[in-house]
């Protein structure tokens, strides 16, 4: 298993100079601007930069997400990609595959993975997906077996969850999320950020809740909890960062308490860096996480953390160390951890540099993504495999699984 290790930092090597570029042909299931798709983005802008990488992107929809995958600097595409994929998609992708010179299918999202293995088989290509969730889902589990691609995941959870279901140890890997420690620092609270917006003085406390207001975020956990801990500590402030489907029930739920005073839905954000700064905690609630951007990017902005023990996060947060960990959906004990952090400063202190000390030391993005560059390489190019750059491809049937790590040179 692939873990990421505290060695000395390392430029992400380019390719061997006989060798073109290698072209990687990432499709996105979805269009928003959330956690995968600014791992996607991140993956592109930080590797393509090197020259050893050449991205192409398909996504289902026109969009921000599209917006800032141009100006990462890849090749952008729009294509249909329903859970059931129709043909003249599957046809695009191949013929795209193979006009293009695509040496590597990337997946994000079952609905993904199932329009790039088929494309991938017909034109001979290796495919991979990346698993995002604390788990392999049935469908990503079912397309795995079916066309021979590789899971690449980003927990170990998710790690041993993939050999529990069978999934053969060459073709999982764990290449974890990681976080630009340069970009997210500490600093000092912005002029007009957060708290200016929402009329707060400065040394009024503020924790906060960054992602997408949606279930298995759970962000009705944390009002329930903001609500609970204001009956202790009356002066205190919390705000939601983001948008999602629960909005309106969280704007209810809070009117409803008579506490739009105290608790604030802010929207969401196109940078989060100052709304970070602004924050002296951050929470995360959620039901189901595998690695969070956003509770990385906190706790590499100094910021203390407590979240729910689920999927990857123990392996991100440092019980009593760089914060507390809760069970999901207990907001009695988040309320707890809550108070108890906002009440001792040297406590938030503390903890906040031990947290942007952790991500300094085990999550930086540029190892992340050595890693991952290393293991598309590895299935691209296998050692021993002849290069087939040089030569014209056209679709087909590949003849099984065995080829989807590889191709036979034409």
């Amino acid at each position: 298993m692939d873990i990421a290790s505290d060695s000395p930092l390392r430029s992400v090597p380019p390719s061997p100079p006989s060798l073109a570029p290698l072209h990687v042909l990432q499709i996105v299931g979805n269009g928003i601007v959330g956690g995968m798709e600014r791992c996607v983005e991140r993956l592109v802008a930080g590797l393509g930069r090197t020259g050893a990488f050449r991205f192409t992107v398909l996504c289902p929809s026109e969009g921000d997400f599209a917006g800032r995958i141009r100006a990462a600097g890849a090749e952008i595409g729009i294509v249909a990609m329903p859970e059931d994929p129709p043909w003249a998609s599957i046809q695009m992708v191949a013929s795209l595959i193979a006009a293009e010179r695509v040496d590597l299918v990337h997946a994000h999202l079952p609905n993904a993975h199932l329009l790039s293995g088929l494309a991938a088989r017909l034109a001979g290509v290796p495919v991979m997906t990346t698993i995002h969730g604390r788990q392999v889902i049935l469908p990503d589990l079912e397309i795995h077996r079916m066309v021979g691609s590789h899971l690449s995941v980003v927990c170990r959870q998710s790690y041993y969850h993939a050999l529990g279901l069978g999934v053969d140890r060459e073709r999982v890997s764990l290449e974890p999320n990681g976080v630009d420690v340069d970009e997210f620092r500490p600093g000092p609270r912005p002029a007009q950020g957060v708290r200016a917006a929402l009329g707060l003085a400065g040394d009024a406390l503020l924790a906060g809740f960054v992602g997408r207001l949606s279930p298995e975020k759970a962000p009705e956990v944390f009002v329930r909890s903001a609500a609970l801990l204001l009956q202790r500590l009356p002066d205190a402030h919390f705000v939601l960062i983001g948008e999602g489907p629960m909005k309106t029930q969280l704007r209810e739920t809070i009117a409803g308490m008579g506490l739009t005073s105290r608790i604030h839905l802010h929207g969401g954000v196109d940078d989060v860096r100052p709304v970070l700064r602004d924050l002296d905690l951050l929470v995360s609630s959620s039901n189901s996480e595998a690695m969070p951007l956003a509770l990385m990017e906190g706790m590499a902005s100094g910021l203390p953390v407590v979240a729910t023990r689920v999927g990857g996060v123990p392996e991100i947060v440092e019980h009593g160390g760089t914060g507390w960990l809760v069970a999901p959906r207990d907001y009695e004990d988040l309320a707890g951890r809550m108070h108890q952090m906002l009440t001792l400063h040297e406590l938030r202190r503390r903890m906040g540099e031990a947290a942007r000390a952790r991500m300094e030391r085990h999550h930086r993005l540029d190892r992340a993504l050595e890693r991952l560059a290393d293991r598309m390489r590895a299935i691209a190019r296998p050692a021993g495999a002849a290069s087939t750059l040089a030569v014209a491809r056209v679709p087909r049937m590949a003849a099984g699984p065995a080829q989807a790590g590889g191709r036979k040179a034409r």
